[in-house]
Parts: C-alpha cells; sequence; structure tokens
C-alpha cells in the first residue's frame, strides 16, 4: 500500500468516527440525497449518489464575497457521509431495486430495466431514488430523504458523442500552478469562476452536429472530487455549455475505486480518466466520439491511449494549449506518431476558434455554427 492510499484509508477511518460520535450525540445536520448525472442506454444504465448529512450549502450567487465561497467549500469537504444504508431506485411498472451505500456514503446500481422512465427533458430521463433503511445508530435520522437522477439516454440520431476534460478545458483552474489553482477553486462559486472564449458556442456546435438537433450526447470526466459537483455541474449550466454526466473522482488521495493503478505519480488521475472513458466507449459501441482536453495535466497521453485501445471509435482530438512552453512541446510527437499509425488528428489548438474551423471544414459542424463561435469569440 502507497501513502497515500494509507492516508486515504485513514482520513476515512477519521471521518467515520466523527459522524458516529455526532449521531450519538444528535448533533448531525437532517440527511440528504446527492443524486448524480449519469448514462446509458434503453436496456442498460446506472445510478450514482451519496447519502450525507446536509452541509448547510446555500444557493451561489455572483454577489458572494471571497470568504463566503471558503465557507462553502470547506462545508463541501467537511461532509459526514452515512455508509450502511438501504436506497431504493423506483422504476416504471412498480420496480423498485435497493441498494448499500459504501464506506463513504456513495451507491451506485446498474440496471437492466423493462422500460425506461418517461423523458422530461430531451435525452434525460429522471429515475426516483429514496432512502429506505439506516444502520441502528443513525435511525434516529430517518424521515422522507428523496431525490431524482438524471440519467443521459443518447438518441439513434447522434452523429457523435464528445468527452471532454473540465479543468483548463471548459474552466479556467491554472491546474498548472497549485497555488492559483487552489485560490481559484477555494475562494471562486459557479458564478465567479472564468469560463474560456468560444467554448460555449463550440460545445453546443457539436452537441448539434450537421442535422441541426441537439441530438450529440456530452460527457465530463475530470479528476475533481464529487465533492464540487454542485458548484461544476452550475457552472456548466450557467455558462450554457451542454449538460452531461460530470465523471468525477470519490477520492483526492489514493486510488480511486476499480481504476487501474499505473506506476507514475500522477496514477490516480491516469487511471479514473482511462477507466471512465473506456466505459463510455464500451457503453456505446456503434458511436464514434471526438475528445477535448488540455495541454496541461495527461489528456495528449490519455487521449493517446484511447485512440489506440478503440480504433475506429474516435474522430479527433482536440487539445487546448494551456501556454506552457515545455507542455505544448510534449504534443508535437504524439500527435505525428498518432496519426502516423492510426490516422486520428490529435491537433494542439490556440483556442476554440481554431478548434471550431477544423471542426467546420471536417464535417463536424455547420457554418453557422461556427460563425456562432467566431462571434463568442470576439
Amino acid at each position: 500500500m502507497d501513502i497515500a492510499q494509507w492516508l486515504a484509508d485513514g482520513w476515512e477511518w477519521v471521518d467515520a468516527s466523527i459522524t458516529r460520535v455526532a449521531a450519538r450525540l444528535g448533533r448531525l445536520r437532517p440527511l440528504h440525497l446527492d443524486v448524480y448525472r449519469s448514462y446509458g442506454t434503453p436496456h442498460r444504465f446506472y445510478v450514482k449518489g451519496r447519502l450525507l448529512a446536509d452541509r448547510g450549502l446555500t444557493p451561489q450567487t455572483d454577489a458572494d464575497s471571497p470568504w463566503r465561497n471558503f465557507q462553502a467549500m470547506y462545508r463541501r469537504f467537511n461532509s459526514r457521509e452515512i455508509p450502511g444504508a438501504e436506497v431504493v431506485i423506483s422504476l416504471p411498472n412498480h420496480l423498485e431495486l435497493p441498494v448499500v451505500t459504501g464506506n463513504t456514503g456513495y451507491f451506485t446500481l446498474r440496471l437492466d430495466p423493462p422500460a425506461l422512465p418517461p423523458s422530461v427533458e430531451y435525452l434525460w430521463h429522471p429515475v426516483p431514488v429514496r432512502l429506505t433503511k439506516l444502520p441502528p445508530r443513525f435511525l434516529g435520522l430517518l424521515g422522507q430523504v428523496e431525490g431524482t437522477a438524471q440519467v443521459l439516454i443518447p438518441p439513434p440520431t447522434a452523429e457523435f458523442g464528445v468527452i471532454s476534460d473540465l479543468d483548463d478545458t471548459v474552466i479556467v483552474t491554472k491546474a498548472t500552478h497549485i497555488l492559483r489553482m487552489l485560490r481559484t477553486v477555494l475562494l471562486r462559486n459557479a458564478h465567479s469562476h472564468e469560463t474560456l472564449a468560444g467554448v460555449a458556442a463550440f460545445y453546443q456546435a457539436l452537441l448539434r452536429g450537421l442535422s441541426g438537433r441537439p441530438d450529440n450526447p456530452f460527457f465530463y470526466v475530470s479528476s475533481s472530487p464529487w465533492n464540487l459537483y454542485d458548484v461544476l455541474d452550475d457552472f456548466l449550466r450557467l455558462q450554457g455549455v451542454p449538460p452531461g454526466p460530470l465523471l468525477l473522482r470519490e477520492t483526492l488521495l489514493g486510488r480511486t475505486p476499480g481504476s487501474e493503478a499505473k506506476p507514475t505519480a500522477a496514477s490516480p488521475h491516469h487511471g479514473h480518466k482511462l477507466k471512465e472513458i473506456n466505459q463510455i466507449l464500451d457503453t456505446y459501441p456503434d458511436l464514434t466520439f471526438i475528445l477535448l482536453g488540455d495541454s496541461g495535466q495527461q489528456d495528449p497521453d490519455i487521449y493517446t491511449e484511447v485512440v489506440r485501445t478503440h480504433p475506429g471509435r474516435i474522430r479527433v482530438v482536440y487539445i487546448r494549449d494551456v501556454g506552457v512552453p515545455a507542455r505544448a512541446a510534449r504534443v508535437a510527437p504524439l500527435a505525428e506518431a498518432l496519426h502516423r499509425d492510426t490516422g486520428v488528428a490529435l491537433l494542439l489548438v490556440p483556442d476554440y476558434l481554431a478548434a471550431a474551423t477544423h471542426a467546420a471544414a471536417h464535417g463536424l459542424i455547420t457554418a453557422e455554427g461556427l460563425a456562432q463561435v467566431r462571434a463568442e469569440h470576439g
């Protein structure tokens, strides 16, 4: 066991002990179900969420001060999770399926539904979730605790799917500068985070492809922890970026449960993203994909591996240049070898106008979509 995993296990034990004591003393807030956007097909999908004590978060606003944002971020990470509870997922025809929360309060249930819930929002199917049982030490907290998972089911008319990174690809986090990144993450909220010029218009153009219909599904894969889910989901909505499942990590330290370890210092990041992307491609074997990331971390390496592992499945890879020459220099040899071996272009682009220009020229977006990116880019 490496030191990071040892620290993660130790923190999990301490956190669980604090939760048990708080419950015994009657000091826990009412329980709350966080349910996350997920994805699947008409025949198989999954529901993921987390049971925890309410963190006392209030709606984010553009008037929130850095101190207020810091307080909210502290509450997100200082959460009290509830393990060993039974949660029930409800499906049509009165079918109810139970699942038990794990050590850190998370639950995931993979389903083979006989029928889909009716779609309320295009592409999205609501799945009701409710708490039914608690371990004895938490029984005093049992009440009406419910949530609704939103499951993405792409239509058969989808032209392609889009898998995108978040940090410095959609949202500015300065991930290559640890102090700037911490200041950005801790002191901003969904309203005050910066976005990248043209990203919303480019992603909307990809959503509609050549057909003009919003058929093409989006998936966001990030090494950010699930604690930031509400901030990231609100940010996408506020910026007009297409909604999609946010595939985040359960831990900041150690290995993400179920990920494959890599013999590098960055193995949790690499293993998590590769695992999630592989699962998306395996779920939709008849759909091709566009990959979007940045040169700041390991996206070029991860995406290169994806292209080689899934021949014929990736149309193009766009890597946004974060402005660090040493990192940009690593992309050229990867791109050259990838195109030589597979014919897939991995493009280092200075901005999303350059990416949109290439996409329009290769029949991925319309001329109107390109014009919208140009107008938003300024």
